[in-house]
């Protein structure tokens, strides 16, 4: 499938590394200009490094999803830059501390509703109105399998991660007349930072053994990579996806098709 972006502009949050830096490659080789938003400076600059190298156009802006003068900034520079925001991936979100509802910190529970929840309305709240004036766009929040099932010592992200397919449900019938689309991708453990940094959480002796587990007991055997989670996202931007909006697209090897198998293994 052609997924042409040519002559369009791709706003990425948490765009310096994982999924959001997978997104962003996928998007420039597809011809779009790209914006990266993150707090890591450093991985920022160097993944807007590898698009130019490769002969794409970005930027990257280093910004807090949790302040509204912040957001209202980025969403500013990406019009400076290019003119327009035609995709918008609102992809910035932290995991959190393992630990269990009854001992979960509070400063930690509103650390990560600050960025996983307040980060994507905010995120909505200042790029909606470009593109209600465009009359144009397509917008891919991040949830997670964590917003369609528990995750027992995760209360915080699975709380964030089920407040953002509501705010997905919400927006998508708010614009959907106004040429304005809304998403939602719910990847399961994907290879990256965030499944190592709870794998070392939960037994920080040994974290390779969690790792084997929790692989062991998704249906595929393996965790998802960053690029099969921005596929889906390039196509939920792209025309091919003219139809879609409203919805959850689950990318987890069968994480939720076989129950609480997962969910299991990360107790043991």
């Amino acid at each position: 499938m052609d997924l042409d972006f040519t002559g369009k502009v791709a706003l990425i949050t948490g765009g310096a590394n994982g999924i959001g830096r997978a997104t962003a490659l996928g998007f420039a080789r597809g011809g779009a200009k790209v914006v990266l938003v993150d707090r890591d400076a450093a991985a920022g600059e160097a993944t807007t490094g590898v698009v130019r190298q490769q002969g794409g156009e970005a930027r990257f802006i280093t910004a807090d999803v949790t302040k509204s003068a912040e957001v209202r900034d980025y969403v500013k520079a990406a019009l400076d830059a290019f003119g327009a925001i035609d995709c918008f991936f609102n992809n910035a979100g932290i995991e959190g501390k393992w630990a269990h509802t009854a001992e979960y910190d509070e400063d930690m529970f509103d650390a990560v509703i600050g960025v996983n929840v307040k980060g994507v309305f905010l995120g909505l709240r200042h790029v909606l109105p470009v593109m209600l004036q465009q009359k144009r766009g397509a917008i891919v929040n991040t949830a997670s399998v964590a917003g369609l099932v528990a995750t027992p010592g995760m209360p915080a992200y699975v709380a964030s991660k089920h407040a953002v397919i509501g705010l997905t449900k919400t927006a998508a019938g708010e614009v959907a007349r106004q040429g304005i689309r809304v998403n939602a991708v719910c990847p399961g453990p994907v290879d990256t930072r965030m499944i190592h940094s709870l794998e070392a959480q939960l037994n920080p002796a040994d974290p390779a053994s969690v790792s084997r587990r929790y692989q062991s007991a998704i249906p595929m055997g393996r965790y998802v990579n960053p690029e099969e989670i921005a596929n889906t996202v390039l196509f939920l931007c792209s025309d091919h996806a003219s139809a879609i909006t409203g919805a959850q697209y689950v990318i987890d090897g069968g994480r939720t098709a076989t129950g609480g198998a997962v969910t299991q293994a990360m107790q043991n």
